[in-house]
């Protein structure tokens, strides 16, 4: 898991920089959209809409923005429907992946993913080649100056929380899905701030990757993760923190 933990924290500090560009947003209004063509547009009854809001604020996204995502969610306003489509395959040395994408055409998503699999050493899979090997869970971070580990036990596990790993600078709490909401709430209510928050998928198993796969894997990662109709990217590798300090900056 440390690998994870490690990458984990280098890409909430990619996601600030590309929240200052505006790059995010584009990713967070489908979000929010999708959301609430799926479970309506009143976020108090709809936990993956409130969840959408919350992280377009944490990103600084306007209010004015939030609230044309929803209506053209709800169909008050004329907006694109996006599909919610998955996608497994292989990274260098066969380290599993799996993109989690939003798109108004799969066509050209599927041949743009399988472009940068090929072109960086891997290759995209059939659907559930590599998705088991995940586990979806809770994972909030918390800086290291915000709470200790004991601290961040005592509040976090009585709450529901199922580990907590130390990461570089920070600390990441896991949860079940179903505990992660009340985790969150036990936070802030203990005035804990949170970095991120977010429902993830965490390997069972990682692959230890070095010099040139390594690169060629985080290179990999980064053009999927960066694709306008990508949301999300998982893989198991894990990469020395030299390695991915030295990529991540």
């Amino acid at each position: 898991m440390a690998g994870h933990s490690k990458w984990s924290t280098i890409k909430h500090k990619k996601g600030a920089a590309d929240a200052k560009r505006g790059k995010i947003f584009t990713k967070l209004i489908k979000e929010i959209t999708t959301a609430a063509r799926i479970g309506g547009g009143d976020p108090s009854g709809n936990p993956r809409l409130r969840k959408a809001i919350d992280t377009a604020k944490g990103a600084n996204m306007p209010s004015d923005n939030i609230d044309r995502a929803i209506k053209k969610g709800t169909g008050e306003l004329e907006g694109v429907v996006y599909e919610e489509v998955t996608y497994e395959g292989y990274g260098p040395d066969g380290v599993a992946v799996v993109v989690e994408c939003m798109t108004d055409n799969r066509n050209r998503t599927v041949a743009d993913i399988r472009h940068y699999f090929s072109k960086f050493g891997g290759n995209l899979g059939q659907d559930g080649c590599v998705s088991f090997i995940f586990e979806k869970k809770g994972v909030i971070l918390v800086a290291d100056s915000a709470a200790t580990e004991e601290e961040l036990m005592e509040v976090t596990l009585e709450a529901g929380a199922s580990d907590i790993v130390e990461s570089e600078g920070s600390f990441e709490v896991h949860t079940p899905l179903e505990a992660f909401d009340t985790v969150v709430k036990a936070l802030a209510d203990a005035n804990i701030a949170t970095e991120s928050a977010e429902i993830t998928r965490l390997p069972n198993t990682t692959m230890h990757l070095e010099g040139k796969s390594a690169v060629s894997m985080l290179k990999l990662f980064t053009a999927i993760e960066d694709h306008d109709d990508v949301q999300n990217v998982y893989a198991n590798f894990d990469i020395d923190e030299d390695v991915l300090e030295s990529f991540g900056s």
